[in-house]
């Protein structure tokens, strides 16, 4: 039985080992998140260090042994998000999300960590999209792989959340609250019900967020607890 995995991957962090060796922890498809030592790979002529970018999904073949830490034997770049490291925000925000992922990813198994990592880079790579969406977006569905996803069906009561209805949100309780001046109305609630039922090439395409979409973004990284 071969003892090698070939699988798609995206890097969730590189750390300098030794004079010339890195540690990858790595977020898979099917195999869940893998710590992989590359060797050489930090010397000029490595053959490997062209298919471990960051901020890419990568194809690589690894080697399982003994220990904990599997070898990279092969890696090739089969898709760069580049336009990220164009514009600083993007970038700091990607960084941002391989480290949440990366966070969850050590105590869950979960295989829709890695899916939902490479929605949002290729999310981010695209500098059409309101920076603000793709955050909201991306808290609110890690949120809820995390099992705290937002309720946007009823309020603290249990009464259903209604159009014509003010809302605030508990931090604690994690729920909307009725309150006749409350932050929250009707177009933030069907926002973001949309979030959390779509993809972001969905949600890119509705017109007229541009007032709404930072009171979103506040609640979603709440959610998030971030």
């Amino acid at each position: 039985m071969s003892n090698s995995i070939r699988t798609r991957a995206i890097i969730l962090r590189r750390t300098n080992y030794g004079e010339a060796d890195r540690i990858l922890s790595v977020i898979t498809p099917d195999n869940g998140r893998l710590s992989v030592m590359a060797r050489s790979v930090r010397k000029e002529k490595s053959r490997l260090a062209g298919g471990i970018e960051l901020f890419a999904i990568c194809d690589i073949v690894v080697h399982i042994g003994k220990g904990e830490i599997a070898t990279l034997t092969g890696a090739k770049l089969n898709k760069f998000f580049a336009q990220i490291m164009t514009d600083y925000e993007r970038l700091q925000f990607g960084y941002e999300v391989l480290k949440q992922i990366g966070k969850a990813s050590e105590t869950i198994d979960e295989p829709d960590f890695y899916v939902l990592l490479q929605d949002c880079l290729s999310a981010l790579d695209n500098l059409k999209i309101d920076l603000r969406i793709v955050q909201a977006w991306f808290y609110l569905r890690l949120a809820d792989l995390l099992g705290n996803g937002l309720n946007t069906a009823t309020d603290a009561s249990g009464m259903k959340l209604v159009e014509d209805a003010h809302y605030n949100f508990d931090p604690n309780d994690q729920v909307f609250i009725f309150a006749e001046n409350g932050r929250y109305d009707a177009r933030h609630i069907k926002l973001l019900r949309v979030m959390v039922a779509n993809q972001l090439t969905t949600i890119a395409k509705i017109a007229g967020v541009d007032e709404i979409i930072d009171d979103c973004l506040r609640l979603a990284q709440i959610v998030a607890k971030v």
